[in-house]
């Protein structure tokens, strides 16, 4: 089966099957997060395409919550979206799971070595995108089905900001910076809880 997109090589059906599993075996955190792990399972019965940007109804996608050992949270400006999110995105041939996925893309963008990942998603989101844009053409309208995940920064980290971001920088719960991406405090009560 040939699939297009960035994930047509090896690992596409791997990376399904992980997500099949991951979503299938949690216990959402939330009454917003099971509609979204519903959602998630739902469109991953479209076979492993549905992992792919190819797939125009929707895709997978993995983010993180990176928290430091004082409970602050990392959060990126969005340089096309300017709000405030979650490290993220979406997930490339190679990736070794939804998990790892999020751990590569937190990495690449916060630029902190050393990152701890917890394995169970503390969050699924659904949420409208405009993604694609290659080439000149325009960004084309889409839906990402976000698995989130939580990343425990080491305590000497030092981030640097990537060329997807406007800005990176650490938050208290109590004082999150404006304008924020749907469903970002949604995730911190799960993540924070994991951490006690």
């Amino acid at each position: 089966m040939v699939i297009p997109g960035e994930l047509s090589g090896l690992g596409v059906e791997e990376l399904h099957a992980d997500a099949v599993r991951v979503l299938g075996e949690w216990r959402a955190t939330s009454s917003e997060a099971e509609d979204g792990r519903l959602r998630a399972l739902e469109l991953l019965a479209d076979g492993p395409v549905a992992m792919t940007r190819a797939h125009r109804r929707g895709h997978v996608t993995a983010s993180a919550l990176v928290v430091d050992p004082g409970g602050r949270v990392l959060l990126c400006l969005h340089g096309r979206l300017g709000k405030w999110m979650q490290l993220g995105g979406h997930c490339e041939a190679g990736d070794a799971g939804l998990a790892a996925a999020a751990l590569r893309e937190a990495t690449e963008e916060s630029g902190i070595a050393g990152l701890k990942l917890d394995a169970e998603p503390i969050d699924v989101d659904v949420h409208e995108v405009r993604c694609g844009a290659r080439d000149g053409a325009p960004a084309e309208p889409s839906v990402h089905f976000d698995v989130r995940f939580l990343l425990r920064a080491p305590v000497d980290a030092r981030e640097q900001i990537s060329d997807e971001s406007a800005a990176l920088d650490w938050f208290t719960p109590d004082a999150l910076p404006s304008p924020l991406a749907s469903g970002t405090v949604r995730q911190i009560a799960p993540a924070l809880a994991r951490l006690r």
